[in-house]
């Protein structure tokens, strides 16, 4: 117990004494990463390896003072092989960060349509006819926009078309009881790249339940990677963005015009200002 203190002591001591510009900069730089991370597990299963690892350095501490010699060596040898154990329960999270770092303005040049202004507004307005028709017939749908993140692993998972973007052939994949209606679409700059592709659903524990697999799942992409997903929904036709963990509905036309004009002009930033003026306007179902 004393030495307990003496370490609590002696840790104050040199708070108050020893620190300089240096030290409290490396305190504000690990006070962000700590709180990035708190921000990254929430509402995830992974808060709850993380509360059960706090618990474990919290038995190990009673034990040592209580002087629970085989329990504390029993816990002190599985926290030595600490990073390991970090790595092997927190890899989504931590899978999510580096590609995250990938994505930087710095390292990414962004995915951008060769075509020209006239071929991006017959693009965008295609798929405005598509969602809108699927809308209002109550036919699912799921479309995903490849930007910065590569899709190939999601793209795998379906079957390949790289057919140009038109509302027949969008429209044509959904209809029921087609070949290729099950599943997500896959669009990469200004072609359909593959169909009836297989998307990782969410891990989030806030999802209303209202919502259907479709919508986990274009929730799930949108965690994982920075595509923008348009869902319909079969029940009701509402249709909705997915993006980074959050889904956004219901958007109406000018909505829609807006976000595509966005996703082909590869300009993330503005694309970001209108996803905060959905929020404020609309409201968010968030993950």
């Amino acid at each position: 117990m004393n030495d307990v203190w003496t370490m609590v002591n002696n840790m104050i001591w040199n708070l108050t004494h020893r620190l300089g510009v240096v030290d409290i900069l490396d305190i504000l730089i690990m006070a962000a990463i700590i709180y990035e991370a708190l921000i990254l597990v929430r509402r995830t299963r992974s808060s709850a390896l993380l509360k059960g690892l706090v618990l474990l350095l919290m038995i190990v501490a009673i034990s040592n003072l209580l002087g629970l010699t085989s329990l504390n060596w029993f816990l002190t040898s599985i926290l030595n092989n600490g990073a390991m154990v970090l790595l092997i329960l927190f890899q989504p999270e931590i899978r999510k960060v580096l590609e995250k770092l990938g994505r930087s303005a710095l390292l990414s040049k962004g995915r951008r349509m060769t075509g020209g202004q006239d071929e991006q507004e017959r693009i965008v307005s295609e798929i405005i006819q598509t969602v809108q028709d699927l809308s209002h017939r109550k036919v699912g749908a799921l479309i995903c926009f490849e930007r910065m993140t590569g899709l190939q692993d999601v793209i795998d998972t379906g079957t390949q078309l790289d057919g140009e973007i038109s509302a027949p052939l969008l429209e044509n994949i959904f209809e029921p009881n087609t070949p290729l209606h099950d599943g997500a679409v896959v669009i990469r700059k200004d072609r359909v790249q593959a169909a009836a592709c297989i998307l990782p659903l969410t891990e989030a524990s806030g999802v209303s339940r209202e919502l259907g697999t479709r919508h986990r799942a274009g929730i799930g992409l949108s965690e994982n990677t920075d595509a923008v997903v348009l869902i319909v929904s079969e029940e009701t036709g509402t249709i909705s963005m997915a993006r980074g963990g959050q889904l956004f509905r219901p958007l109406q036309e000018e909505d829609l015009r807006m976000i595509l004009e966005e996703i082909f002009n590869g300009e993330p930033s503005r694309l970001m200002g209108l996803i905060r003026s959905l929020r404020k306007d609309r409201g968010t179902a968030t993950a």
